[in-house]
């Protein structure tokens, strides 16, 4: 494994252990030539997954892609890193659940949608906001109204 601060190949494990709910081994690691410590995650390589583009294109999927959506939307806000990681991991989770190796771009906003407004309001807005093209502000506090009475009925 390359060094992230001298760019060796040589480094040893110092510790491994089971990380996401066992769907990936986490490993301290150390470069044998400078000493820097990092860590590293091994996770099963899964079948590729494209996504369908509104426009009819295709792509891979890209957790990555995903986390920064998220973390755009909740920027500023009070969620913290691992908050964003088990987001994406749960909507990960749900695309591959479907079974399928094409989903489309809805579908996973549908899924980053339902896991970010258990976990901030305004990021789940802010998220809405640019996946649902708000054309005016009728269809804006539409989504304010549904997510207000979403909570409503969660706390009855």
């Amino acid at each position: 494994m390359e060094c992230p601060n001298c760019h060796e190949n040589s480094s040893r494990v110092i510790d491994s252990r089971p990380s996401d709910e066992n769907r990936a081994i986490r490993r301290r690691r150390e470069c044998e030539n400078c000493g820097y410590r990092f860590t590293t995650f091994e996770r099963v390589e899964k079948a590729p997954l494209l996504v369908i583009k509104n426009d009819g294109t295709r792509e891979p999927f890209s957790r990555e892609k995903i986390l920064h959506g998220v973390m755009a939307a909740g920027q500023k806000r009070p969620i913290s890193s691992s908050q964003f990681e088990q987001l994406v991991d749960r909507v990960e989770n749900d695309v591959r659940k479907q079974g399928v190796s094409e989903i489309s771009s809805k579908k996973i906003g549908e899924f980053v949608m339902s896991h970010l407004a258990d976990v901030d309001d305004v990021a789940y807005i802010r998220f809405a906001s640019i996946y649902r093209e708000f054309k005016d502000m009728s269809s804006f506090m539409k989504t304010m109204e549904d997510m207000m009475a979403k909570r409503e009925k969660g706390n009855n």
